[in-house]
């Protein structure tokens, strides 16, 4: 049906409307600035300053300026007004597009949370709590931010620093090279005000090289590197045997050994759990014979070796004794298999490298769990994915640190102050505590602060089965998404925690009486599946307990003030790490004569 005549005069009446509110957006600030910049231009020349005219100024400039000639007045009532409106044209549109499009594309998701949906996780908020939490700022008339708790990022679009407090968990799961490191991992390293523990599967270009002398600056820095990530020289030891003169002690030391070997679906079958069980009956005789943990592996390549038996029963376990006396003296393949799967659990032992960082050693001090939660020291631990038994000693060494901050805190009153910063990066990989996420219900209120690093969820689902990783992601107070979410039935999940919002639909319909136009109302995701999916680098959400979520620009160190010392003192690390592996690896002299 051809556009009745009524429809097509309103059109034309649009049109028109258009244009002509088109030409006042160019005409009246032209001739603002004209009368402006005659008027300059005429101080300039020694003429009088003509009274507000606009108008008159853009059309006939001679008249406002009778004394002016006429080349100053073509230059400045005319030329120098249309580039002063280009330039403001091209400054407006320049802002408008950094708005719209937030580091180069970034498009700002509009109805996430505003600053005051997240209020105690801003400045002021975290301030106050962090005077009521630490006793040392109680009575400070200025504090410091990195005092005050761990920088997130910037709401998304603003300067507002989002920060999360010395009493709050976090787990952040985020993608390869989607910040967790450059923007999580380090900064926090570098404003952490107490002692710091990070576990790492890198170091020449990693929060190791980045941090290092900077950490280096605010205490001793220990290095655990049994398998040489960093080609870092042993200064130091830590007895895993320390904390396993108890039979629950020695069972946590077995976990981890199990935990590093086993998924976390395997590890309920009997060779899993009589492997792991005869394990920890041995660790606590050495332990409680004050051996090196390496004397196990002689016990298990020799099952009829009497001394852990005599070592229990002196130590009055006589029940352990009993338990491993019936392992012992029972169906020869049973016990074969149980020794078995136990040797391949501890089997990195059997490496005198790996060893050496977990027995005494001659001029080189020991690690001590307990003197370190109370120092500004911190603590790299270094493993490689899937380090079987290695990445067992780094998660017992990191878990003995995490359980002498909290009977340190029990003795300081209940908290640790200034509070300890536990980064667990590649978490899944080179950190497998199996009770982790039981220990995420009370460390922050501990005083103890970790932020474990996943590439997914469905990687701690692995690690800890379906109801530990449910139980780590509904403990932890804050959550930290970042791009890379490529699992679509995780990010439905988050999808639906940030909730709907509605959505105003026009629909307009033509008929012989006329265009109608009508509104209505319908609710769809703030941000889908497909949204998350595709969340650009450089930005995260956040999931803090009883707030709505929020979008946060990332904060990598390298855009950071000092960045430019940061990068030095991270060339200089990475440096030394390839010189120390040339060193290792160079043909000696010997070498030679072999080959001649």
């Amino acid at each position: 049906m051809p556009p009745s005549s009524s429809n097509s005069n309103t059109d034309g009446y649009d049109l028109v409307l258009r244009f002509l509110l088109g030409v006042l957006a160019v005409v009246v600030p032209l001739s603002h600035l004209a009368w402006l910049s005659g008027n300059i231009t005429a101080y300039l020349t020694g003429a009088r300053w003509a009274p507000h005219q606009p108008t008159a100024a853009l059309l006939h400039p001679e008249q406002v300026w009778p004394t002016v000639g006429e080349t100053s007045l073509l230059f400045g009532a005319r030329i120098v007004p249309v580039i002063l409106l280009l330039a403001l044209a091209a400054m407006i549109g320049l802002v408008w597009a950094r708005r719209k499009s937030q580091g180069g594309g970034r498009k700002k998701i509009t109805d996430m949370a505003k600053a005051r949906d997240i209020e105690p996780l801003m400045a002021k908020a975290i301030t106050d709590k962090a005077r009521s939490l630490r006793p040392n700022l109680k009575d400070a008339k200025h504090i410091d931010a990195k005092e005050t708790g761990i920088l997130l990022g910037n709401l998304q679009g603003s300067r507002h620093e989002v920060r999360m407090g010395f009493e709050d968990v976090a787990v952040a799961i985020m993608a390869p090279r989607s910040g967790k490191t450059t923007s999580l991992a380090i900064p926090s390293m570098l404003g952490a005000p107490g002692p710091v523990l990070l576990t790492s599967n890198k170091a020449a270009g990693d929060a190791f090289t980045t941090a290092y002398e900077a950490r280096a600056r605010a205490g001793t820095v220990w290095t655990m590197d049994p398998q040489q990530i960093a080609h870092a020289d042993r200064e130091m030891w830590w007895n895993p045997l320390a904390g396993a003169r108890t039979l629950d002690g020695a069972n946590r030391l077995a976990g981890h050994f199990l935990a590093a070997s086993v998924d976390a679906s395997q590890q309920g079958d009997f060779w899993s759990k009589a492997g792991s069980n005869i394990l920890s009956q041995l660790l606590l005789a050495a332990a409680l014979d004050e051996r090196p943990i390496t004397d196990i592996m002689q016990w298990l390549a020799f099952p009829a070796d009497r001394t852990p038996l005599d070592v229990l029963r002196d130590h009055d376990f006589a029940a352990v004794a009993a338990q491993l006396k019936g392992t012992v003296e029972g169906p020869p393949e049973t016990r074969d298999g149980i020794y078995e799967t136990a040797r391949q659990y501890a089997a990195a032992l059997l490496n005198s490298e790996i060893a050496a960082w977990v027995t005494p050693q001659k001029d080189v001090p020991e690690f001590r769990p307990e003197q370190f939660v109370t120092s500004t020291d911190t603590l790299f631990l270094l493993s490689k994915d899937g380090g079987g038994g290695a990445s067992a000693l780094i998660a017992a060494c990191a878990d003995s640190v995490m359980r002498a901050a909290t009977a340190q805190a029990e003795r300081a009153g209940g908290r640790l102050d200034p509070p300890m910063l536990a980064i667990l990066d590649e978490a899944a990989n080179v950190c497998k505590i199996s009770d982790l996420p039981d220990l995420y219900s009370h460390l922050g209120s501990r005083g103890i602060i970790p932020i474990t690093i996943l590439q997914s969820y469905r990687q701690g689902q692995k690690v800890w089965g379906d109801a530990g990783m449910d139980a780590m992601w509904s403990a932890a107070t804050v959550k930290v998404i970042g791009s890379g979410i490529d699992d679509p039935d995780f990010a439905d999940k988050l999808s639906r925690l940030i909730g709907d919002h509605d959505v105003e639909t026009t629909s307009t319909s033509h008929s012989e009486s006329g265009k109608s136009t009508s509104v209505s109302m319908r609710q769809e995701r703030i941000l889908p599946a497909d949204a998350i999916r595709a969340l650009p680098k450089g930005t995260a959400l956040c999931f803090a307990t009883g707030m709505r979520a929020a979008m946060l620009d990332l904060r990598p160190w390298y855009r950071e003030p000092g960045s430019a010392e940061l990068s030095a003192a991270s060339a200089r690390a990475s440096k030394a790490i390839t010189a120390r592996a040339v060193a290792k690896h160079a043909p000696t002299q010997s070498d030679f004569g072999k080959a001649a």
